[in-house]
């Protein structure tokens, strides 16, 4: 039997898509043809769009490499301070993205704690891919451990303690049971992460202004030049990521069924 829907809800929900589709498709038509084809040949344009993906990639493989044991010892561990830990991880979330540019500049900078250490050694974020990186990756890292953390959760803890009593690793449990059990969720909290770094604007443009990413790139043309200047990139970089997390979106689809 069929559930029936309650009109208000169709209603609602059916507002809150078109409040979010709207605005892309008036990008969309907003552009022309040519415009979007003079836009894909500017040389400023593909390089922004390679280095945000490069970064964002960068900053993904490290929340996955940092993140997931952290995500772990959320979801297994039961110790005091752990419900603290969870708010530090949510803590990204919640600040304003300029004011986390400010907090990681005084950090990563060439006068803050650990940029002026590294500085020495010649390793500079300010205005370069690594700051890029730690932006994208201070912004984007709960959306990884939160979902991970779930993941992890959802699996059976008798599992693993039937695995350990067999004689396997704490190890060895991880990467033969838990994470393949769990890697939907480790996924899709990866894609996550890096659709929400390419995104990422306020804390990458005051900790690394340049290279320009592409979202620093479209503030600049529309600050420079104004809004005609802006609306092609703009709505090359919605078509372009709407495209790759699509794919990505099926990949995990088809290896799920498969």
């Amino acid at each position: 039997m069929k559930t029936r829907l309650p009109f208000g809800f169709v209603i609602a929900a059916s507002l809150l898509i078109l409040f979010i589709l709207l605005p892309v498709f008036v990008t969309f038509f907003s552009t022309t043809l040519e415009q979007l084809l003079e836009t894909i040949t500017d040389k400023d344009v593909a390089h922004s769009i390679g280095l945000t993906f490069l970064a964002g990639g960068i900053a993904t493989s490290l929340g996955l490499l940092f993140g997931l044991p952290l995500a772990y010892i959320l979801s297994r561990g039961n110790f005091p301070g752990k419900s603290l830990l969870m708010g530090i991880v949510d803590l990204p979330l919640i600040i304003p993205h300029t004011a986390a540019g400010i907090a990681l500049l005084l950090v990563f900078g060439r006068m803050g704690i650990i940029g002026g250490l590294l500085g020495k050694l010649g390793v500079y974020f300010t205005d370069s891919l690594g700051g890029i990186v730690v932006g994208m990756m201070f912004v984007s890292l709960p959306l990884l451990i939160n979902s991970s953390r779930e993941a992890f959760s959802s699996v059976d803890i008798e599992l693993e303690h039937s695995a350990r009593m067999d004689g396997a690793g704490a190890w060895q449990v991880f990467w033969r049971i838990t994470l393949p059990l769990a890697w939907q969720g480790v996924l899709s909290g990866a894609i996550t992460m890096w659709a929400r770094g390419i995104s990422e604007f306020g804390a990458v443009v005051i900790l690394a202004y340049s290279p320009k990413i592409i979202p620093v790139l479209i503030y600049e043309r529309f600050q420079g030049f104004g809004l005609s200047s802006a609306i092609p990139v703009a709505a090359l970089l919605l078509i372009v990521v709407l495209i790759l997390f699509a794919l990505l979106r099926w990949l995990a689809r088809s290896a799920n069924s498969s």
